[in-house]
């Protein structure tokens, strides 16, 4: 793993002008999928995601209202899934490729990683920003994330769980490294709060909230995930 992470080439986009109403989700559309654009768009409470059939057509900006995040000391970790931990060993960046092709599986809701969606974000990974936290079992890969971490937010894009808990457990290893020094300004970007994101302690905030706490937590030291 790259650490600390290589700064490219800034964006030519002005992602900064895009602007959504209160309660809309979709900010803006265009621009490209090149590591300085992402980031600058991470920076600025932004992912992407596309907007045709699957996922395929123009690139979607995203800033959802409210949005799903997991603050330092957040993540609610039941007793059946402390229970489950110790079934599973926990690896960071050993099989990037894979987690992303599974998250991507059309079988599940991952549809809208299409093709130049994964070679971006592997782009990102060659550099430093982008990880997958993984779940292993019995040499097998059952379970994981990937997202991208800058400073102090850690934004997470998708997971998968072949076994159960598995996908669970890749999101407190997730946490156990990411809030490990204690900083209250780190988060963990979920984008939506889901049902099941809830149960494990998602909150949801008002994006105005969360882009004031955001300009906080990328102030916060990058930390090195695989350490």
């Amino acid at each position: 793993m790259v650490h600390p992470p290589v700064e490219p080439p800034r964006t030519s986009w002005l992602l900064d002008a895009a602007r959504a109403e209160p309660g809309e989700d979709l900010v803006a559309a265009g621009a490209d999928l090149e590591p300085g654009t992402l980031l600058a768009a991470y920076r600025l409470g932004l992912f992407p995601m596309g907007l045709g059939p699957h996922g395929s057509g123009t690139t979607g900006w995203w800033s959802p209202d409210p949005r799903g995040v997991i603050p330092a000391g957040g993540l609610r970790v039941r007793r059946s899934l402390r229970q489950a931990l110790g079934r599973f060993e926990v690896r960071v960046d050993t099989a990037f490729d894979e987690v992303v092709r599974r998250c991507a599986d059309p079988g599940r809701d991952g549809r809208w990683i299409t093709e130049d969606i994964a070679a971006a974000y592997l782009r990102l990974h060659d550099l430093g920003w982008a990880h997958s936290v993984e779940a292993w079992q019995e040499g097998e890969l059952v379970g994981g994330l990937y997202g991208v971490s800058i400073g102090g937010l850690f934004a997470g894009e998708s997971m998968f769980h072949a076994v159960r808990d598995a996908s669970k457990v890749a999101l407190v290893g997730l946490a156990e490294r990411f809030h490990a020094d204690g900083d209250p300004r780190r988060l963990v970007d979920v984008q939506w709060a889901t049902d099941h994101l809830r149960g494990l302690g998602a909150q949801e905030w008002p994006r105005e909230d969360y882009l004031a706490r955001l300009v906080d937590a990328l102030r916060a030291p990058q930390v090195d995930l695989a350490s």
